[in-house]
This record gives structure tokens, sequence and C-alpha cells, in this order.
């Protein structure tokens, strides 16, 4: 398998979480995809044959991944919706095929609008309680 970096066009290299976090001994057995060149990297899946869990993310989309997640994983942990329900829900709100809907895949500007959207859900679940 392969991973080519989406910012520079690169081959990206199968590193292991010793690698990626020396100071987290915990994630030593991890596999990460990593674009050097770019300071871009992504997780594998858990005995997974190096498969990633999502594009390769420089520190701009990390931080918008993570800010998206913060939003929306409440909406199914919290037991409102389960997570397949949360995703179908999103991916209707964003206008993407559930198959597609994956945070670990979309762009700066597609975590923004899970922001707004699950933000836009909270307000009115808060007004509905008033």
């Amino acid at each position: 398998m392969s991973v080519i970096c989406d910012y520079c066009g690169k081959d990206a290299a199968l590193v292991s979480g010793k690698e990626m976090y020396p100071h987290r001994p915990d994630l030593y057995g991890l596999q990460f995809w990593k674009c050097s060149p770019c300071e871009a990297w992504v997780g594998c899946h858990k005995r997974s044959n190096a498969v990633p869990l999502g594009r390769l993310a420089n520190a701009e989309l990390r931080k918008a991944k993570s800010t998206a997640h913060a939003a929306f994983d409440p909406i199914w942990k919290s037991g409102r919706k389960s997570r397949k329900n949360a995703y179908l829900w999103l991916s209707r709100k964003l206008g993407i095929p559930f198959k597609d809907c994956h945070i670990g895949m979309f762009d700066v500007a597609t975590c923004s609008e899970v922001v707004r959207v699950c933000n836009e859900m909270e307000s009115f679940h808060d007004n509905q309680t008033l």
C-alpha cells in the first residue's frame, strides 16, 4: 500500500508510534503514515495492515479535525443519537453520501461546516429546554 501526500504529491512513509511520539510509550505499537517535508501525518486503523484512518493532515487540518470532533462527538457520546445515526444526520446536513461522511477524510472547510451545523443543533436543543 502507498499513501500519497495531498500537499506535495510525494509518497508518505509508514512509521511507528515510537517515531511519531517518542515520549508516549503507549503509542509505540501504532502505525502512522508521515510526509516529512509537509509535516503531515495520519494514524492507521489498529490491526489493519497500515490502512490510514483518514487523509494526511498538516497542523492546520489536524486542528480543524480536532475541533470538528469536539463539536460532533458529544452528539453520539451523550446517547442522544447512536454513532451511526449521528453520522447519517451529519451526512444529510453536509449534503454528502453517508459512505463519505468521516471527519478523518474532511478538509479544513468541511471541518468548519461540521462545527457550524453541530453548534446550530446545540443552539436548537438549548432553546427547546428554555
